[in-house]
């Protein structure tokens, strides 16, 4: 078969062996209802990320390697890319090739961050981890990220604070399997954005999160660390982040102090 022109029977239009197999669902347990061949090689493509084929901050094979080694045209692997690189998995470079996406850079880094202060100033943020624990998970966090109720988890709380004004109290919940070296000695001597050390120590990428926002009050407890009055007004942000595959790898409650700033979003 063809590596540029492939055959238009359906069979030829798939990927090969057993890449081909396990994008189809074959020995998976997923149906094998049919998905454009684009789609395919982009399931490929993130089956390769997440074992750690590719590692963040690297380059992925160029589109005619990829295209012999699926078996189709280098148009179709780069419909694949383009996705991916649309949906911030992999940063396309003029000139240099495509990359995995990190969170060193700051075009992912701050794809995650949806405070902006009213000025327009892009203050950057000083983070003071308040603890780490180790505990059972409650049932609400077990479901979030879907492990049995009691599994192990990490628990982190820390204060976000923007030209030194505590703004964000987060209290982010971890699967313990995946982060079993993350302490609080760890994160208080940390100086980078978390998901990079997320990344780069314990090999878990965040690619992409689903939010819940509401309006809520501030407690005695949570006024106490942003330094506002009790019964101030919070927005509290509810996010659940997945890795590769769609898994959930942390649940995270955000109270945002939004006197001085704006939740940002962006709806494509």
């Amino acid at each position: 078969m063809s590596a540029t022109r492939p055959t238009q029977s359906a069979a030829a239009r798939r990927p090969q062996g057993q890449d081909a197999r396990t994008a189809r669902g074959e020995g998976t347990g997923v149906g094998a209802a049919y998905s454009p061949l684009y789609r395919q090689i982009k399931t490929l493509i993130v089956q390769g990320l997440d074992r750690g084929e590719w590692k963040p901050g690297e380059a992925i094979p160029s589109e005619m390697d990829l295209a012999a080694r699926f078996q189709v045209s280098q148009g179709t692997v780069r419909k694949a890319v383009d996705e991916l690189a649309a949906d911030n998995v992999l940063v396309r470079r003029q000139g240099k090739g495509t990359y995995v996406a990190t969170h060193y850079e700051e075009r992912v880094r701050f794809r995650f961050l949806s405070m902006a202060p009213d000025d327009g100033r892009a203050l950057p943020a000083t983070s003071r981890v308040l603890g780490c624990r180790r505990m059972r998970a409650p049932a609400d966090v077990a479901r979030a990220l879907d492990v049995r109720a009691g599994a192990g988890v990490v628990q982190v709380q820390r204060v976000l604070a923007f030209d030194g004004t505590p703004t964000i109290l987060d209290e982010i919940w971890l699967p313990g399997t995946l982060f079993k070296g993350l302490t609080l000695e760890r994160l208080s001597v940390y100086k980078g954005p978390m998901y990079a050390l997320f990344e780069s120590e314990f090999g878990v990428s965040m690619i992409r999160a689903e939010e819940k926002v509401r309006a809520v009050s501030a407690s005695a407890a949570d006024a106490e660390h942003l330094g506002v009055a009790p019964g101030s007004p919070l927005l509290s942000v509810e996010r659940v982040s997945f890795t590769y595959g769609d898994r959930p790898v942390e649940m995270r409650r955000g109270l945002y102090v939004t006197e001085r700033h704006f939740y940002r979003n962006s709806l494509n």
